[in-house]
């Protein structure tokens, strides 16, 4: 499997309002739109977005149910150019966007702001990808060692970019070995107190893109992967598994040649 990060999924109470904060305050772009048997989802991204940059999936569902945001879900990062953090975060100020941490409280380093449904984006310098593109999606996890074995042996993901080891805390950051730089990365956040989180409903999956569906998931489920939906279960067009923790991730296999975004 290629092991790129496809998609990160977040579920939202009102997707009009959703696109609008998206398109106004980070210019994106709607990719394409599924309207479901219940449900309603947008892919979106930066228009100039590399090939192998991952999208934000925005899920609507018609039941106008509350969602929770819980803790084991953290955040999705965006990317501003070196030098140019102060000029955007004033910029989304100026815009009336919800002053959540600024560059002075996270050390002129990077900075937080929240969607209108109170998921967490970071805002981080690189020097690389698309203005606004997803850097990176933070999910916390209870046991480093079992998540990053799982992301190892299943996935095959390496430790790349970096890792940061506080008194408190660690963050790894992983992706395949081989992976473009401008594609999303994965972070996983551990404390050290043992502390347990709650998944909520608001945080989706994210998806990782294979070269084949059905091949892929029968390797996986000989790493003893969790088998949370069979490609049989989703009529052959995807599949879900499942990490230690609970989150759920997406196997996607991607046709160059289709029509549409969405495997359906």
């Amino acid at each position: 499997m290629t092991g790129t990060l496809d998609h990160v999924m977040m579920r939202v109470a009102d997707l009009e309002t959703s696109l609008d904060w998206y398109q106004t305050h980070l210019d994106y772009e709607e990719k394409e739109r599924y309207e479901g048997d219940g449900f309603t989802i947008a892919y979106l991204g930066p228009e100039d977005m590399h090939d192998d940059g991952a999208m934000l999936e925005l899920t609507e569902n018609d039941d106008e149910v509350e969602y929770e945001v819980g803790d084991a879900w953290g955040h999705i990062a965006v990317r501003v150019p070196e030098g140019e953090l102060e000029d955007h975060y004033e910029q989304l100020m100026d815009e009336g966007v919800d002053d959540y941490r600024d560059p002075e409280s996270c050390g002129g380093s990077y900075a937080f702001v929240k969607d209108p449904d109170g998921h967490e984006v970071e805002i981080v310098q690189r020097d690389y990808g698309a203005l606004w593109s997803l850097d990176h999606t933070m999910i916390r996890v209870e046991d480093a060692d079992e998540a990053l074995g799982f992301w190892t042996r299943k996935f095959e993901y390496v430790e790349p970019r970096s890792r940061w080891e506080a008194s408190s805390f660690a963050n790894y950051f992983m992706a395949p070995e081989d992976d473009a730089k401008e594609a999303m990365w994965l972070e996983l956040t551990y404390n050290y107190d043992g502390r347990e989180y709650t998944m909520g409903d608001a945080w989706g999956h994210l998806a990782v893109r294979v070269d084949d569906l059905n091949d892929d998931w029968e390797q996986l489920m000989l790493r003893e992967a969790d088998d949370y939906r069979s490609p049989e279960e989703c009529d052959d067009l995807y599949a879900f598994t499942r990490d230690q923790d609970g989150h759920e991730i997406e196997l996607i296999d991607r046709d160059p040649d289709s029509d549409s975004l969405f495997p359906f």
